[in-house]
């Protein structure tokens, strides 16, 4: 059985439950869901999605970041949204972070997050070296 490696970083919403930011184990990163919350002041950044969606990136960038991994390394996201009608929106903010790295995902329409926020994003990534 491989080790289990939590991860916890400053600059990205602590959790604010029975879970963690990330943990790494068999070779990946596997984050929590992110939603635009500021870790600065712990409240959800209000604005258009794109603007979230990039406050929740910035997330995932300090999480992966405290693993040794960067976006390139993501394989896997799975992207929720409150309203289906923010794809677009969301997905131009989703394709410019990226670049050209493709990594697989999936997006589902839920009826609430936490927080009331209107995304969340969780990565798997695989880690350095491994």
């Amino acid at each position: 059985m491989s080790q289990l490696k939590t991860i916890a970083v400053e600059n990205a919403p602590k959790a604010i439950g029975p879970y963690a930011q990330g943990i790494a184990a068999g070779g990946f990163l596997f984050t929590a869901g992110q939603v635009p919350l500021d870790p600065a002041t712990m409240k959800l950044v209000s604005g258009t999605i794109a603007e979230e969606t990039n406050r929740v990136f910035d997330n995932l960038d300090a999480i992966l970041a405290g693993a040794g991994c960067r976006l390139a390394d993501v394989v896997k996201m799975t992207v929720f949204l409150t309203d289906m009608g923010h794809f677009a929106e969301m997905n131009g903010a989703y394709a410019a972070r990226f670049g050209d790295h493709r990594p697989a995902r999936s997006t589902v329409q839920v009826e609430a997050l936490p927080g009331n926020g209107r995304v969340e994003i969780e990565a798997i990534a695989k880690l350095p070296g491994a």
